[in-house]
């Protein structure tokens, strides 16, 4: 399902993830296109299905001519989660994205589980800025804007810098069809949210950035923050696509929003997170020969270790093992060491990542150590590829 049909207008649709999960969908800024969520993804897909689209205008979506407005826009969306096969979802939109979100907020709030609004504004300080961008584009094209969008996008410490991200939106921006642009130009334009926000149920984010020169937070998010009942708020220290330039913190907010607060017992999480990453055979026998003695450790490292912090969301599971891999090689704690070296061989880990880590240990914690861990991780795979024949 590659497009969903909006009242004859294409729009490109991509659905990730395992359909068991909650649907959370992405809705990007003005000159960009889905892949501005490439920095959330890998950790989003771990607790999410995500659908992700092209604005109308936009990149693979169609891009009809004339002007545009928040409701097409907004039904746009609502297309794309019923071809789908989805009721109820989670939407994080930012700028553009954030207020077709004020929309739907609005008038599909009954569909709304979670409602996240970035960087956005429900009505833009001078309207006729975008009359002027519209016009621009279409009798000039896209290169006559770069400079000043990207210069509102990002800082000026994130342009220096050659980040790649930020150079793949400028060639999206590039690439996007004047008319599509135009058409959301005029959207933006024509829009004022205002007097929609008490009416928005939906429980609310609103996410700021403190070099955000597009929507500042006062007079933009703080309205939203304010205006709409019950909303909360977090400012980042990033520019207008604050998702990139904080891409870490912004992922954090999402978690913290959009996860329900664990109830009760970590036990039962722990061990599900400790079987996920040492296997069912480690685990039974660990549990298998406790005693008396070791029961209450065994308890003990479930369900605070495993339980509340290889829970977290902030950090891949793989990405923790590296870390537990490295630490554990710099300490010396061998036996660990080959436990994870063994599990992490049988499941998500390459030989590959164990030589970068174990080249890591030898600048930092001393060859000898480096040594050692080689020594193991070589016998591991050995061990491993004699199993497999």
């Amino acid at each position: 399902m590659p497009f969903a049909d909006s009242k004859g207008c294409g729009i490109y649709c991509r659905l990730e993830g395992f359909p068991s999960q909650p649907l959370l969908v992405l809705a990007h800024s003005l000159g960009t296109d889905h892949g501005m969520w490439d920095p959330q993804m890998p950790a989003l897909l771990t607790r999410f299905r995500i659908l992700r689209l092209d604005l109308r205008g936009h990149g693979a979506s169609a891009a009809p001519a004339g002007d545009y407005t928040i409701a097409q826009l907004g039904c746009d969306v609502l297309a794309a989660v019923d071809a789908c096969g989805y009721d109820q979802f989670s939407y994080c939109g930012l700028s553009l994205g954030g207020m077709i979100g004020q929309w739907l907020g609005f008038h599909a709030g009954g569909r709304l589980q979670r409602l996240v609004l970035a960087n956005t504004s429900p009505r833009v300080a001078d309207p006729s800025l975008f009359e002027t961008r519209r016009r621009t584009v279409l009798e000039h094209g896209m290169r006559a804007i770069e400079d000043a969008v990207m210069q509102r996008f990002f800082s000026a410490r994130t342009l220096a810098s050659a980040n790649p991200v930020a150079e793949s939106i400028r060639a999206v921006l590039l690439t996007t069809a004047p008319t599509g642009y135009a058409g959301c130009c005029a959207a933006i334009r024509d829009m004022d949210h205002r007097p929609l926000l008490a009416d928005i149920k939906a429980p609310v984010l609103v996410i700021g950035g403190d070099d955000d020169a597009s929507t500042p937070w006062i007079g933009h998010g703080q309205v939203l923050a304010q205006g709409i009942p019950g909303a909360r708020s977090v400012k980042l220290a990033g520019a207008h696509l604050s998702n990139v330039e904080r891409p870490s913190s912004f992922t954090s907010a999402l978690f913290d929003f959009l996860l329900p607060t664990p109830q009760g017992d970590t036990m039962a999480a722990g061990l599900a997170a400790r079987r996920s990453v040492l296997g069912d055979a480690h685990v039974d026998r660990a549990l298998a020969g406790a005693s008396e003695f070791t029961g209450e450790f065994q308890e003990m490292i479930t369900r605070y270790a495993w339980g509340a912090v290889w829970t977290r969301p902030g950090l891949a599971p793989h990405v923790r093992r590296l870390l537990v891999l490295a630490m554990t090689a710099s300490l010396g704690r061998w036996e660990e060491f080959r436990l994870h070296v063994r599990t992490g061989l049988a499941s998500e880990l390459e030989m590959a990542d164990l030589k970068e880590v174990l080249l890591q240990v030898a600048i930092y914690a001393g060859v000898p150590a480096a040594n050692t861990g080689f020594h193991i991780a070589a016998e591991e795979a050995h061990q491993k590829k004699k199993k497999e024949t």
